[in-house]
């Protein structure tokens, strides 16, 4: 596996695609809709490419940092001045004129105005808006990336799975063939009535025992490969047959990977998104409450505009008054009927939830990390223990049969030591799978970026 690197959050463009590691043409179909990428065999890192080109998680945690852009924007509007501009038109028909001297009816009337307002002071608010933008950003790119980690974690599993459910049909196939050339031996050997009829019932039963543990394996395999396809976000063909063509490049393996407890836990704490994620959410309603308590202070604006309208005492709708304008307001809600009060307070205990869900999601990322650990050491050390149990279980499985040929063994120590040495090659891919698995879970508790995905700076 390449070298581990650690995951820092960095700013990221709303369009988050560019972190993927393969060109895009990867997803283009071939003919009768077979992907592209099914018509070559597929490496695990190609398939992390395709769950970042495809998945649905991914997909929507691009929506939804798309989304918190436009929340960024909106949250900095305060900032930025406000043009606005109205006007109106009127006409009027008399139905009796009122019997003034000289007075004469107007039937049009008409105003337009154009102003720009630049706030200047909101009681707090305008530097709140700045670093809640900020915070805002921050967050949005910390939850994407814990979505991109959940799914590289997931297609790593299912390939994992796909792996060794390969690897435990091809072990009950050589078991199914053993045993089937173990009937054919006792049926000779009964022919020649050197053993008697129940030899071959014997090598006949444990054959037919075995065959459903292939059946099972064969279907373990379709299914592994089916949740495959489909966290990598592929949809396969309603004519597809039940047991898709998967070829896969990489396979099971044991790359020693050493890390302390202490050491995880203090990673975890680091470099965990969603808790960075948390703790900008703290930082963001303590923004809250700045922006409540502004409700007991002032506000400034200033303002500059351009005018015109038509005279309210000449007939003329074409004869225009017109001018600039330039001012400043100012606007100061003496009392609002405990408003103010009431969101503060509500804003408060926003702020202490926040730091509530902090504390906690850093008490669960340490059991996560504790729990992965464990389950890593049990999977290391189960896959060090059958180190040379394979080789064994085939040497007592050579030495049975030479002892069989020679009249100083039994057929049932044959068959003994040939569900044995089954046993052994299905233990020793378990083992396998879960020693890669319990890696690949206890790296994702850690916050450890392996495959070295990055999301560039906006």
């Amino acid at each position: 596996m390449n070298g581990v690197r650690f995951l820092k959050p960095v700013f990221v463009s709303i369009f988050a695609a560019a972190m993927i590691l393969s060109a895009g043409a990867q997803t283009n179909s071939t003919g009768g809709g077979i992907p592209a990428w099914n018509s070559r065999p597929l490496s695990l890192a190609d398939a992390i490419n395709l769950v970042l080109q495809q998945n649905g998680s991914v997909l929507r945690g691009k929506s939804d940092l798309e989304a918190q852009y436009g929340v960024v924007v909106q949250t900095r509007a305060i900032v930025v001045p406000k043009v606005t501009a109205n006007g109106d038109y009127q006409y009027t028909r008399e139905t009796d004129t009122i019997p003034f001297p000289g007075f004469q009816p107007i039937h049009n009337n008409w105003t337009a105005n154009i102003q720009i307002t630049q706030s200047i002071y909101e009681g707090g608010r305008i530097t709140s808006a700045l670093r809640s933008a900020r915070l805002t950003k921050d967050q949005a790119v910390l939850q994407y990336q814990s979505v991109v980690a959940d799914a590289v974690l997931a297609v790593r599993i299912a390939y994992y799975d796909v792996l060794s459910d390969a690897a435990q049909v091809e072990v009950e196939v050589a078991s199914v063939k053993l045993l089937g050339e173990q009937v054919d031996d006792q049926n000779k050997r009964f022919e020649a009535g050197t053993v008697p009829r129940f030899n071959v019932l014997q090598a006949e039963v444990a054959l037919a025992n075995e065959r459903p543990r292939l059946i099972q394996a064969r279907s373990a395999y379709r299914i592994a490969k089916n949740n495959l396809v489909n966290v990598l976000g592929y949809q396969a063909p309603l004519g597809a047959f039940e047991d898709l063509s998967v070829e896969l490049t990489d396979h099971l393996d044991a790359d020693p990977y050493q890390v302390e407890l202490p050491v995880a836990v203090a990673k975890a704490l680091e470099n965990r998104t969603e808790l960075a994620a948390l703790r900008k959410a703290e930082a963001l309603r303590n923004e809250d409450v700045v922006n409540a308590r502004a409700g007991y202070k002032p506000s400034f604006q200033t303002f500059a505009g351009y005018g015109a309208r038509n005279s309210s005492f000449i007939t003329d709708p074409a004869w225009d008054v017109y001018g600039y304008t330039v001012g400043v307001q100012f606007s100061w809600n003496i009392f609002d009927g405990l408003l103010t009060k009431g969101k503060v307070e509500q804003a408060k205990a926003q702020r202490q939830g926040a730091r509530v869900q902090v504390d906690n999601e850093t008490r669960d990322i340490e059991l996560e990390v504790r729990t992965d650990y464990s389950n890593f050491i049990e999977a290391r050390e189960t896959l060090e223990s059958q180190k040379k149990v394979q080789e064994e279980a085939e040497e007592a499985l050579r030495l049975a049969i030479a002892r069989a040929d020679a009249g100083t063994g039994t057929q049932l120590d044959v068959l003994s030591a040939q569900t044995s040495l089954t046993q052994a090659r299905s233990t020793q891919v378990q083992a396998l799978h879960d020693y890669d698995v319990a890696r690949a879970r206890l790296e994702r508790a850690i916050g450890i970026n392996t495959y070295g995905l990055s999301i560039p700076k906006r």
